[in-house]
């Protein structure tokens, strides 16, 4: 299966471990995310997504939300129209949205520049993602989001498997032969029976 390698790229953050950051596009716009496998869903803030989304509404989650550094919290849903990850698409993504001001205040306060979102594993296991750390790639699989390329070889598929198509229809001079032969068979046959009755 054919894999979809999405560029990555290693931060510090100042003897706190190290996060990865990728980029996506949200319906169509550039955004800034890390990608954090001990994330249950994937969350996008507050404030942030609100330039990304086009009809998408977004609606209070009737269940609290924990992790990323924080105590429980209130948060919303949405379900975001078309994700993309270096040309893995993924339509109608249902996520999480919260406050990640304070994650955004740690980053601007080492330079680093603030994030959108973080991609979660319910991404990272529907798409059977491999983090690859030397080469800072992250490689996606999935036989349900077909990019161009597995489209392509889709269709090539499906065309190699179509039965050929049936014998041509006998031609007027194949027609003509088979009725000379039944006539020659007949009169051959009438011979034989008028010679019997001899």
């Amino acid at each position: 299966m054919k894999s979809v390698k999405v560029p990555i790229r290693t931060l510090s953050i100042e003897g706190d471990g190290f996060h990865l950051q990728v980029k996506v596009k949200i319906n169509g716009k550039n955004a800034n995310c890390i990608i954090d496998t001990g994330a249950s869903k994937t969350v996008f803030d507050t404030e942030r997504i609100t330039r990304f989304l086009k009809h998408e509404t977004v609606h209070e989650n009737e269940r609290l939300s924990t992790g990323l550094g924080t105590s429980s919290m209130q948060s919303r849903v949405v379900e975001i129209e078309r994700l993309d990850l270096a040309g893995y698409t993924i339509f109608k993504l249902p996520a999480i949205v919260l406050d990640l001001s304070h994650v955004n205040q740690t980053y601007a306060a080492i330079g680093l520049a603030p994030i959108d979102g973080v991609i979660g594993s319910d991404i990272l296991n529907h798409s059977q993602a491999v983090i690859d750390y030397g080469k800072n790639t992250l490689s996606l699989f999935s036989p349900k989001v077909r990019t161009r390329s597995t489209k392509k070889a889709a269709a090539k598929k499906s065309k190699a498997k179509t039965p050929a198509k049936t014998a041509a229809k006998p031609g007027k001079k194949t027609a003509k032969k088979a009725a000379k032969s039944t006539i020659l068979a007949v009169g051959k046959a009438a011979r034989k029976t008028a010679k019997s009755k001899r």
